[in-house]
Formats: structure tokens, sequence, C-alpha cells
């Protein structure tokens, strides 16, 4: 099928560019933002050992079935889904896997961009000093000011859905490549200018025991299905983005080593984003088990009272932003790219009405923090009710649904086409997609509602 299909919207140019791209939507503020507190609150070393062994048994397969269905489909995952149930000859019915995917997206970018726009507001609170002397309750009270203004918080969630929907309405090489050619070398940089003041602290091999020391009397059950969820949750997958970015990929390049590459580098991004973080936390006698508040109203403490600290408190939330907006391109384009597919609309119009709509339910979200935070569906506010449906229930059934469909309904000989792999390479890989990784997220998936 792939010989002679090429995508309507273009191609990357490269498989740098992909890597760039695929890692950009990874890597988000879950890398920078909860895999340090989670490892935090689960021990360390041991936990960032589990979570690697996750993200090799569960991370790198589904993400490798993602990508080999976009690039088979060459299409919205909509429409790709569409088109390979009626390649293997299934029920029809696979295609909602697709809609479930854009519909994910749509919905985590609604809220996600009211998280970014909190990091873009604290640059310009970092860069003006507004963290110069702050103790717990000061910065703490800085928080709850902005998220209680719902000003505030819709002004910063506008700019960053504009700066979002800007770079999107320029197509794959025209936007999306080039944003991310900037945004994912400028965002290691600046992970390694904090790591390089890291090591200024005193606290930095504190900081390296902490993360790498393992002491498994740390690990329980709960910090194993933590793992197994953050490893899957953080490769960006079941959500649309990898399958739609990977309708771009050219036929030439190697599927399997693209996805090694891409969980590498997000792993990397993780990695150093703990290393950077524990011994500032460290040396300012914080808690490394801060939980979500670590971010936002842990590490401003430090940056508002150490020498230097409004520049490196400067570039850390410059760096959450890059972050954000790299993942932020890739939970749109599906929907995008279903608008201009199936509605006959240009990129332009398909960019505006979907960042409307985003923005609109965006809108609301900011609202559940202040003025609507008494608007409750299920006792759950509007930003926690998206958090939930999206986090619990729509990415892991998406997980599973395309760990089944890649290795139980596509034929082997159109999987072997893909993916090109030697005899033994693609057996690990079925073994892995066919019955670890369905497992391994069903499993997540009791686990985050609950019922384990």
């Amino acid at each position: 099928m792939t010989d002679t299909t090429k995508s309507i919207h273009g191609e990357w140019s490269s498989r740098f560019a992909f890597i760039l791209a695929a890692t950009g939507s990874a890597v988000g503020l879950g890398n920078i933002w909860k895999f340090p507190y989670i490892t935090g609150e689960n021990g360390g070393g041991a936990f960032v050992l589990v979570y690697l062994l996750c993200v090799l048994a569960i991370g790198i397969p589904i993400m490798i079935a993602e990508i080999m269905m976009g690039r088979r489909g060459r299409q919205s995952p909509i429409n790709t889904m569409t088109t390979l149930a009626e390649e293997a000859q299934v029920d029809s019915r696979w295609h909602y896997l697709g809609w479930m995917g854009v519909a994910a997206g749509f919905l985590i970018l609604s809220y996600y961009s009211v998280v970014a726009g909190w990091a873009l507001s604290y640059v310009v609170k970092a860069f003006f000093g507004g963290f110069s002397g702050g103790d717990a309750e000061e910065i703490k009270s800085l928080f709850d000011g902005l998220v209680a203004s719902p000003v505030q918080l819709v002004f910063w969630h506008s700019v960053f859905m504009l700066a979002t929907m800007m770079i999107v309405r320029r197509g794959v090489s025209g936007g999306l490549e080039k944003a991310v050619r900037f945004l994912m070398p400028a965002l290691f940089v600046i992970l390694l200018l904090l790591v390089g003041y890291a090591m200024t602290t005193g606290f930095y091999q504190q900081g390296l025991d902490f993360m790498f020391e393992a002491d498994f009397s740390e690990i329980d059950a709960n910090a194993i299905l933590t793992a197994m969820g953050h490893a899957f949750f953080t490769l960006s997958l079941g959500m649309g983005a990898i399958m739609v970015y990977g309708s771009y990929l050219p036929r030439h390049i190697s599927i399997a080593k693209t996805a090694i590459y891409i969980a590498g580098a997000d792993t990397i991004v993780a990695l150093l984003a703990g290393i950077a973080i524990f011994p500032i936390v460290f040396a300012n006698g914080l808690e490394p088990g801060a939980g979500p508040g670590l971010i936002f109203q842990t590490l401003p403490i430090a940056f508002g009272n150490m020498s230097g600290g409004w520049l490196f408190g400067f570039l850390f939330f410059v760096l959450l932003v890059f972050a954000a907006l790299s993942s932020s391109i890739s939970l749109i384009e599906p929907a995008v790219a279903w608008l201009v597919e199936n509605k006959g609309m240009d990129r332009h119009s398909a960019c505006i009405w979907s960042g409307l709509v985003t923005w609109l339910l965006g809108v609301a979200v900011a609202f559940s923090f202040n003025i609507w935070s008494d608007i409750t569906l299920f006792d759950k506010s509007i930003f926690d009710l998206l958090d939930y449906l999206t986090a619990n229930l729509m990415l892991p059934l998406g997980g599973l649904c395309i760990a089944l469909f890649a290795g139980w309904m596509m034929k082997r000989q159109h999987t072997l086409q893909e993916l090109e792999m030697p005899e033994q390479q693609y057996g690990v890989w079925k073994f892995l997609i066919c019955y670890i990784a369905p497992a391994a997220v069903f499993l997540v998936f009791l686990h985050v509602v609950g019922i384990i």
C-alpha cells in the first residue's frame, strides 16, 4: 500500500526531522513536571529502573505499532483506521479507535494549554524577579492568585493557543518541522544549562544518588503500576499524535530504529530534568516528593532565594513552555488533518475552526479554577473531569486497542512490509505487542480507575 501512497499533507524531510517531531510530541510537561515528582514519591533509583524496563517492554512496542499504522494508512487517524480495517478485512467499527485518538488529543489540549499558560505566566514572573526572596507562603499566594484570576488564565491560555495554531497552520515542512528543529535543540540546551547549575549547588551527588541508587524496598505494586503507566503516557501514545506523525514518515525510514531513538530521547529528557531539579530541591531543604506542586509552588522558592535565581527560574519556565508547545502542535494535528481530508477545508481554515473550538473549551477549563469552581460533573470540576476521561480512560483504551489491532488484526505480510525487521526481531516485537503490552496497559487501566 505505502509503496505508492503519500500523505496529502506532506512528508518529513528526513528521519532526523521525524525523530525531533515525535520526540517533541512525547516530551512535554509530563517529562519535566510529572516524572521528577513521581520519582520522588516512589523512592528514586529503583523506580527509575522499573520505569526504564517498562519503556522497553511496553512503550517502544506500542510506539512501533502506532507509527506503523500511521504510515500504512497515510491519513488522519480516523481515515487511517477505516483504511486499515478494510485492508485487514475486519470489523469497520475499528475506525472508532481513530475517533477516540483525535478526541483525546483535542480534549487534552484544551486543558494542557491552560497549564502551559501557567508556565508562560511564570516565565514573565521569573524574568522580572517575581520570586525574589519569596517564602513558601508568598509563592503559594502567587500561584493561588494566578489560578483565581479568570482574566489571567484566559489571557495566557489564549497566547499559548495562538502560538500553537500559528505553527500548525504552516503545514508539515513549513510549520511542524521548522518549529521542532528550533524547539527541541533549544530544550536540550536549556536542560543542560540547568544541569550545569545543579552541579554548583553542592548537592549534585545527592541528587544523582537519589535518582540512580536502587533501593528495591521502596518498590511495591503501586510503584510498578505507576511506572508502567508513565512509560505509556510519556511517549504520547494512544492519542492519535504519533499515528498522524507516522503518516508523514517516508517509506525508506526504519520504524523500529526510529521508535527506539524517540523513546531514548524522551527518557533522556526526563532523566536530565530530574538531575537538574533534585540538587536544587535538596540544596534548599525542600521535599523531593512534593507532588504536582513541585514545579509551580516548590521550585520558585528555590529560584527566589538563590544567586542568579531569576535567570535560572526564567530558563526553567521557558523550558516548560517549549516542551508544552512541542506537544501541543501534535495534539491538534490529527483534528486539522481530518478536517482537511473530509470537510474540504484548506489548512488555514481547519486550524481556525479546530483552534477556536479547543480555545473555547479551554476557557471553560480556566473558569473551572475560579468563577465556575462550583460547577461539577460526577463530583469533578471541568479540569479534573477532562483529565480523568483522557488520562484514565481514553489513552489506556487507545493504547490497548492499538496493541490488539497491530498484533492480532493486521495481516503478518502487511506488518512485515512496513517494519522490515529481521525475523528474530520481528518475533520479539510480535510477542510483546500481542501479549505483554496489552496485558500491561490493561493493568494500568485497572489501576488508574481504582479497581486495583
